[in-house]
């Protein structure tokens, strides 16, 4: 590898998205990346590679954001996490028709699985060596260091199938509120982790919770269950000295987002919200405290025809654009591995066209 050639490289995707962490705007909105799988399959590697192989999951991710202008710099991560870490098992994706790891057995099937559950141990556990490998990548090319994990439901979902786990909420909440007080303790072991070995400073931790939606959750669940335990791990993260943490609120939380509002992201935070959450709305309860990021629909990158893809961002950032915090344009999950190339590319052209900001 060509260090100096690859610190350059890094240097120029993650300009714009530094910008806006500073407190002001480049010369235009940032395309900011949620694209894994596909990046795999640009280059010619499995799609199974991104989540296995920390030096191709880098160099992919790298070579396709530089390919498309995206700005952002690579990140290693999966829904899924969790799952494989508290003693579960996960199925790494081996066919077109596969995006990403699946679980495979859930570490709890039953109440008594829940009072054998054990913190896992972050140097050894899971995908967790893998991700420290893929850090070390980012430290070696002078990049912010990022560290993708599950939200505090996410997690506790992974341990165990979210069916069950929302029945025990109902039932037996003891039971729920355990596996939420492990993943809750094991989201802040993580994190102080990679604080102690990279220092704070150069640290972002990315947090994914979809599992917390509203087509899963009530408000008034979301209230009582997940709210406290995101609020006291973000209070504990932040104070570890870190500045900035990037929540993705995935799929619909429209009914979450008064509470959601509640929850401190640092200065600025940064939030990206799904194709189902208005991105005027998303600005109402965030705008002020933390960057937008978001929301084209993945669907339609996927399977729509290019000028779909086209007009959908010129709305996004037509509606961000000039969020009080800044905002970027973001697909509002991650991008699918077969999607068109150049439906990927209209992303680029649309921030080209309608991003610029008047000097």
């Amino acid at each position: 590898m060509d260090v100096e050639n690859i610190k350059q490289k890094a240097a120029m995707l993650r300009e714009r998205v530094e910008a806006l962490l500073q407190g002001y705007r480049s010369e235009r909105v940032p395309l900011y990346p949620f694209l894994l799988g596909f990046c795999a399959r640009n280059v010619g590697y499995p799609i199974s590679s991104i989540y296995t192989d920390p030096v191709k999951s880098f160099m992919a991710q790298l070579w396709t954001f530089e390919q498309y202008g995206f700005d952002g710099v690579p990140e290693f991560g999966y829904a899924s996490y969790g799952g494989w870490e508290f003693g579960g098992e996960v199925k790494f994706p081996n066919s077109e028709w596969e995006q990403a790891p699946m679980h495979g057995r859930f570490a709890v099937q039953s109440e008594e699985d829940v009072e054998k559950l054990k913190l896992p141990n972050v140097k050894t556990d899971g995908m967790l060596p893998m991700a420290m490998e893929f850090s070390k990548l980012q430290d070696k090319f002078g990049m912010p260091i990022s560290i993708v994990l599950g939200g505090n439901f996410t997690i506790a979902g992974n341990i165990c199938p979210v069916e069950k786990l929302c029945r025990w909420m109902i039932k037996k909440p003891e039971l729920a509120h355990r596996i939420l007080r492990l993943a809750t303790d094991h989201i802040i072991e993580v994190v102080q982790y990679w604080v102690d070995t990279f220092g704070a400073e150069r640290v972002m931790p990315k947090i994914w919770e979809p599992l917390a939606a509203n087509s899963i959750l009530s408000p008034k669940q979301f209230e009582k269950f997940v709210l406290p335990y995101v609020i006291e791990t973000n209070k504990k993260i932040l104070a570890m000295g870190i500045k900035h943490i990037f929540y993705h609120i995935c799929g619909e939380q429209n009914l979450n987002l008064p509470y959601w509002a509640q929850v401190p992201m640092g200065n600025p935070g940064i939030v990206s919200v799904g194709h189902q959450v208005n991105l005027t709305r998303a600005i109402e309860y965030f705008g002020n405290t933390c960057i937008i990021a978001g929301n084209v629909e993945p669907a339609i990158i996927q399977s729509g025809p290019p000028q779909k893809v086209y007009e959908l961002c010129r709305e996004c950032i037509g509606k961000g654009k000039y969020a009080p915090r800044g905002f970027m344009l973001m697909p509002g999950c991650e991008i699918p591995p077969m999607s068109p190339p150049y439906n990927v590319y209209m992303m680029r052209k649309a921030v080209e066209d309608f991003g610029r900001y008047n000097r």
